[in-house]
């Protein structure tokens, strides 16, 4: 007598990507006596379409926006109407978490969040950007992550103009602005994290702290000044000219 055949084991999920979405900052250049991130731009708080482009991901199974601390009811509200409808077990998951006192405590206290999927196995890929970039596509997003996976880490480069140098000599036309978002593979991104935190460094952006540590590259991806940070005034009138555009 023989028995029938048994079914193949199941393929483990294939690992997701987290996005760390930064709110923390206070914004005063934008003068408008709130972080600026809260601020209404074409119907919707500046922060939830950052959050609305982050869940759009290819993959992402979790988002981590992060407040400052004394904002955390005021951004968990103002992103209530934004989050996915379907419940956790449908959809990528939100959590929002404390920040820190500079951007790199902020990015720090996020990754700490997510360490326990990393170390898993369930999150092979952390991108982090700018809540205040709110034009940043999804297609820009799965392009940092694409990249990210093959070279180690990637982020956003776009060609700058009218530049000049100290002594108001043209500034090389090969200079690049960086922008967000800025994606890695996970576990060396912890890890360089970790590293920082026992030497006390702290990097301007992610892209520093992982090329110090993590001894693999990063690598620019195309993009245009249209993913612009807001920043000063103007900026929001701009933005909002960028979104009626689309």
């Amino acid at each position: 007598m023989t028995s029938a055949p048994s079914s193949p084991a199941p393929a483990p999920p294939r690992p997701g990507v987290t996005v760390v979405v930064l709110g923390a900052g206070a914004g005063n250049r934008v003068g408008a006596g709130v972080n600026k991130v809260l601020i209404e731009l074409a119907g919707r708080p500046l922060l939830a379409w950052s959050l609305t482009h982050a869940l759009a991901t290819t993959g992402v199974d979790r988002v981590v926006v992060v407040a400052a601390p004394t904002e955390h009811a005021e951004v968990a509200d103002a992103l209530s109407a934004y989050l996915p409808q379907d419940g956790p077990s449908d959809g990528p998951e939100v959590a929002l978490v404390p920040g820190g006192t500079s951007r790199h405590g902020s990015e720090w206290a996020a990754l700490q969040a997510v360490a326990g999927h990393v170390e898993a196995g369930r999150t092979d890929v952390v991108a982090i950007h700018d809540g205040a970039r709110p034009l940043a596509s999804p297609a820009l997003f799965d392009a940092v992550v694409a990249a990210a996976r093959r070279h180690g880490g990637a982020l956003p480069a776009a060609a700058t103009h009218g530049l000049v140098t100290a002594d108001l000599t043209p500034a090389p036309r090969w200079l690049v602005g960086v922008q967000t978002p800025q994606a890695f593979r996970a576990r060396p991104l912890l890890e360089a994290y970790r590293a920082a935190a026992r030497d006390g460094f702290e990097g301007t952006d992610t892209a520093a702290t992982f090329e110090r540590y993590a001894g693999l590259p990063v690598v620019a991806v195309p993009s245009t000044p249209a993913n612009l940070k807001v920043t000063w005034p103007e900026d929001l009138a701009l933005a909002e000219e960028l979104l009626s555009a689309r």
